[in-house]
């Protein structure tokens, strides 16, 4: 059988601290309570910047004033296969929050981990540990 793909858009949302926003992710999905960068899956006909700017409304709030790719994936689950788009999004307008009942928080970002992210987040946190031990 064939597996779906899915188009996934995410953003490293990091404030002039060096801190990175995150929410954790709600009963009922996968991973549930886990970590995860703000975004979401793609519409028919989108860009994956078109939809880092509606998720991002939709789910946190803000509104995307630059957006710069940061890294860009494939990611193999049992019943699916995950193209990831990742954008570091350092200007907005808007202050973060759950807009759908999610926690979100502030985390800098030499502290991230990737244990509590759900498997496709590994190698991107260990590209994000790694650019903040050379800030």
């Amino acid at each position: 059988m064939k597996k779906k793909l899915v188009q996934v858009s995410a953003a490293i949302i990091r404030n002039e601290f060096g801190q990175i926003y995150l929410t954790r992710r709600l009963e009922g999905q996968d991973f549930a309570q886990s970590l995860e960068f703000p975004g979401g899956k793609g519409n028919e006909g989108e860009t994956p910047e078109q939809t880092l700017v509606r998720e991002l409304e939709e789910e946190i709030g803000i509104q995307v004033l630059s957006a710069v790719v940061f890294e860009h994936f494939l990611f193999e689950y049992p019943s699916k296969i995950i193209q990831f788009h990742f954008y570091l999004v350092e200007e907005w307008i808007g202050e973060p929050f759950g807009r759908e009942g999610q926690e979100g928080i502030w985390l800098a970002q030499n502290e991230l981990d990737a244990s509590l992210f759900p498997p496709a987040n590994a190698r991107l946190i260990q590209r994000l540990l790694a650019e903040s031990e050379n800030c």
